[in-house]
């Protein structure tokens, strides 16, 4: 059961990884980001179920990672929303500068 979760967490960390590198989108970014995120705490959870010795250890590693994404998200978007009213763009390749 357990190569079958990882095999899910891999696939889920290789697709965040493509739409982080290859995308230009800012949203779709933060998007990838997340996913990725959520693919490492598949294999917390996973290893804490499945693990040689089974304990509630990964479980809330996995629940710290959450509160870390979900303000990381919100900082995210907040920063996206500010970059958006001052250049008019949320494309990653123009947030190349800072303001002088």
């Amino acid at each position: 059961m357990l190569p079958s979760y990882l095999t899910m967490a891999a696939i889920l960390f290789c697709i965040g990884l493509y739409g982080a590198l290859v995308k230009r989108n800012a949203v779709i970014v933060l998007l990838s980001i997340e996913l990725m995120l959520n693919a490492v705490n598949l294999n917390l959870v996973a290893f804490s179920k499945y693990g040689d010795v089974p304990s509630l250890t990964g479980q809330v590693f996995a629940l710290f990672a959450i509160t870390v994404a979900a303000a990381e998200a919100a900082v995210g978007v907040a920063v996206l929303i500010a970059l958006f009213r001052a250049r008019g763009t949320v494309n990653v390749d123009e947030f190349d500068e800072m303001k002088r």
